[in-house]
């Protein structure tokens, strides 16, 4: 190991950009949320509160000599080489930080997938496979920066194993795979042109980040981008126990998850309002449900309220409104919170 680390200010230091923060968070806690895109202008913490996220979540266990990051505990997430492993008891497990693997920018679909030789690969498997980018995400967070410029067939490949939660590498016939679960985060200026709506549904949730107009805020993300040039290590341990702190609420937040319970009149009322807003996709009403599940786990609670809903659906469909091409995906609140309110009362007159 290298001793130069990439120094990133704490997540909980980051000032305003809540909905940024929260959307982040609520994938650390649930990853089949799905993701988010984060939109906004240059300069508004995009990437910065992404790499910081990394630090509340805990080390993850992998096998010590993977490329795939494979999880020791579980032969289902497992590659072909760590099962045949485990079948025999020879694994050796270490802890790693949650990776966060940048897409670069142009990247082929070699450098994404992997490359496999297949003369190899006919004999050896997976062996024959050099590692992409796919196999260095497994357990972490992907982050695209500039998502709208992304290559259309990169794209599709990418979006396909977020979904399945693995990469399959098939070449003349030979296919081989590996797990590939992340937390799929992209960014985009939507100055330097919009992202086609096949990508955008696909993405659980998303947030626009705007320049913060309060001069105070402004002025105390200056001293703290100082401070924290100065004296990353002690900016650092100033945070410490509020890292700390959100680190153990996100860790009881992914426990609680699993008892999280919500009735079939907010589900009705979900689906209602994704029909009177005019949403197409299906997605939708899964997306606001997981989303309002973990929203409730984060505020400690087992039951999903109308708060939680309303919050889900603020994050999961701006981005799946029916919109004309080249316009920005909004959402329009009144209008949600109408539809919400209606259904709502509805409801209690079938009783």
């Amino acid at each position: 190991m290298h001793h130069l680390k990439r120094k990133t200010i704490p997540f909980t230091s980051i000032v305003g950009q809540n909905d940024m923060k929260f959307a982040l968070i609520l994938n650390a806690i649930n990853p089949r949320i799905g993701g988010v895109l984060i939109r906004g202008d240059k300069g508004t913490a995009k990437s910065t509160a992404v790499r910081a996220l990394a630090d509340l979540l805990e080390n993850i266990q992998v096998v010590s000599d993977c490329p795939f990051n494979c999880n020791p505990r579980n032969p289902e997430d497992m590659c072909d080489l760590c099962y045949e492993k485990s079948q025999s008891n020879q694994i050796k497990t270490i802890d790693k930080k949650t990776p966060v693997v940048d897409l670069p920018l142009g990247a082929t679909e070699d450098r994404v997938v992997g490359s496999l030789n297949v003369e190899r690969a006919i004999k050896e498997g997976i062996k024959a496979l050099e590692p992409g980018i796919l196999a260095a995400a497994n357990r972490g967070i992907l982050y695209i920066d500039e998502v709208n410029l992304l290559d259309d067939h990169v794209a599709d490949v990418l979006l396909d194993s977020a979904a399945m939660g693995v990469n399959i590498v098939e070449r003349e016939g030979v296919s081989v795979a590996h797990p590939s679960k992340f937390i799929l985060v992209g960014t985009m200026n939507p100055e330097e042109g919009e992202i086609r709506p096949q990508l955008l549904d696909r993405f659980g949730l998303q947030v626009s980040v705007v320049g913060i107009e309060d001069v105070d805020q402004r002025m105390q993300i200056a001293k703290m981008a100082e401070a924290f040039d100065a004296d990353p290590d002690g900016f650092a341990e100033k945070n410490q126990g509020n890292q700390a702190e959100m680190k153990e609420k996100i860790s009881q937040a992914r426990n609680l998850l699993r008892q999280v319970r919500m009735s079939d009149d907010l589900l009705r009322s979900i689906a209602s309002t994704c029909i009177d807003l005019g949403v197409k996709t299906h997605r939708a009403e899964i997306v606001i449900t997981r989303t309002a599940k973990t929203i409730a786990a984060f505020d400690g609670r087992t039951e999903v309220n109308q708060e939680d809903v309303k919050k889900a659906m603020e994050l999961a469909l701006a981005h799946r409104m029916r919109c004309r091409p080249f316009e920005p995906p909004t959402l329009n609140k009144e209008k949600l919170e109408k539809s919400m309110f209606q259904h709502k009362h509805e409801h209690q007159h079938q009783r």
